[in-house]
C-alpha cells in the first residue's frame, strides 16, 4: 500500500455523443468542468474534445486549443494530459466483405495523432499500447500497431512529453516492455491499467493484480475501472500501490440514479481515500514526482 496518491480527472472521454447530459461538450464546458475538478482536488486533467454539432469525439486543433487556453488561463493550474487515442478506429464493411472500409473508419497517420501535442505541449499525453476490438459494433476495433507505436513514442521523446501508457489487455503491457527496452520510453514509465472496457480487459481483482505483477519495476502507475466499480477502485487503488483515477469519461453515476459531475467525483475519492489514510497529491506535487516538463507556461505554486 502506498501512503499518497494522485488523483487524475478524466473530465469527457471520446467515442459517441454522450448519452446523458452531465457530460461536457463544449470547450467551454470541458474547461470550466476540468477547472472544477482541478479545484476540488485532482492533480491532473485528461482531456478529450468533442465536434459540437455531432458531440462524438474528434481529433480538431480548435477545439484542443480552445479548451486547453481556457484551462491555462484560470488559476486552477492541473497538469493537462490529453488523449492520442482519436485517429484509430477502422469499421470493416462487413465480415464477409471486409473491403472498402466503413465511412465510419476514422484513421489518421502516426503523426496527424499528435498535431495537437506539437502544438499545445502538454505535460502528459496518452499513448494506448495495442488494438482492440470495439464493444457496440460487429466490425469495428481500436487499432494500435507496433509501428505506429514507435513512431508515436519516439516523437513523443522529442517533444518531452510523458506519454501515459494505455494497458486494457495483456499484451499491451508486453508492448509497454519492448518500448522501455527499445529505449523509446524512459525507464520509469508512466502507466494506466485500464480494466473493465469493452472487450479488454475485466475488472476482478485476479486480472488487476497479473496486471500489476508484470509492471516495469520503477513503473509509476494508476489504475481504474468503467461503470459502478470506479468508485471501489479509488479505494483500492493504493493497495496495489496504484494512483487513482476518476471521471465522467468512465463513470457518470455518483450513486444509484444521481448522476455526478467531475468535481463531485473528485470530492467522493478525496473522501474516501482520507478514511483509509491516504493523502492526495497537488498537481505541484505530481509534477516532482513525475520529473515533468512544462512547455507552455511558468508554472504558479500549486
Amino acid at each position: 500500500m502506498i501512503s499518497e496518491v494522485f488523483i487524475t480527472c478524466a473530465v469527457t472521454g471520446g467515442g459517441g455523443a454522450p448519452k446523458q447530459k452531465n457530460v461536457p461538450v463544449t470547450p467551454e464546458q470541458i474547461a470550466d468542468s476540468a477547472v472544477e475538478a482541478a479545484r476540488a482536488g485532482a492533480a491532473a486533467v485528461h482531456l478529450h474534445v468533442r465536434d459540437l454539432k455531432t458531440q462524438a469525439g474528434v481529433l480538431d486543433l480548435g477545439l484542443y486549443r480552445d479548451t486547453v487556453r481556457r484551462i491555462r488561463e484560470s488559476d486552477a493550474n492541473p497538469v493537462i494530459n490529453l488523449t492520442t487515442g482519436e485517429g484509430c478506429y477502422i469499421v470493416l464493411g462487413c465480415s464477409n466483405s471486409p473491403l472498402p472500409l466503413s465511412k465510419e473508419t476514422d484513421m489518421l497517420g502516426a503523426l496527424e495523432r499528435l498535431a495537437h501535442i506539437e502544438e499545445l505541449r502538454p505535460e502528459i499525453c496518452t499513448l494506448d499500447c495495442g488494438s482492440m476490438s470495439a464493444k457496440g459494433t460487429s466490425e469495428g476495433a481500436m487499432i494500435n500497431t507496433i509501428g505506429t507505436l514507435r513512431v508515436m513514442a519516439a516523437r513523443l521523446k522529442e517533444l518531452g512529453v510523458k506519454p501515459e501508457l494505455e494497458v486494457f489487455d495483456t499484451g499491451h503491457l508486453r508492448m509497454v516492455h519492448d518500448l522501455v527496452k527499445e529505449g523509446l520510453i524512459e525507464e520509469s514509465p508512466l502507466i494506466q491499467l485500464c480494466m473493465g472496457v469493452g472487450y479488454g480487459a475485466p475488472a476482478d481483482l485476479a486480472t488487476l493484480m497479473a496486471f500489476v505483477h508484470q509492471l516495469p519495476s520503477r513503473a509509476v502507475y494508476s489504475a481504474f475501472s468503467v461503470g459502478p466499480m470506479q468508485l471501489p477502485y479509488a479505494a483500492l487503488a493504493p493497495m496495489i500501490g496504484a494512483n487513482v483515477r476518476v471521471g465522467l469519461e468512465d463513470n457518470l453515476y455518483l450513486s444509484r440514479g444521481r448522476l455526478a459531475t467531475n468535481a463531485e467525483l473528485v470530492q467522493r475519492a478525496i473522501e474516501i481515500l482520507d478514511r483509509i489514510g491516504v493523502r492526495v497529491m497537488n498537481s505541484k506535487e505530481m509534477r516532482e514526482k513525475l520529473k515533468l516538463k512544462v512547455h507552455a507556461r511558468e508554472v504558479h505554486n500549486a
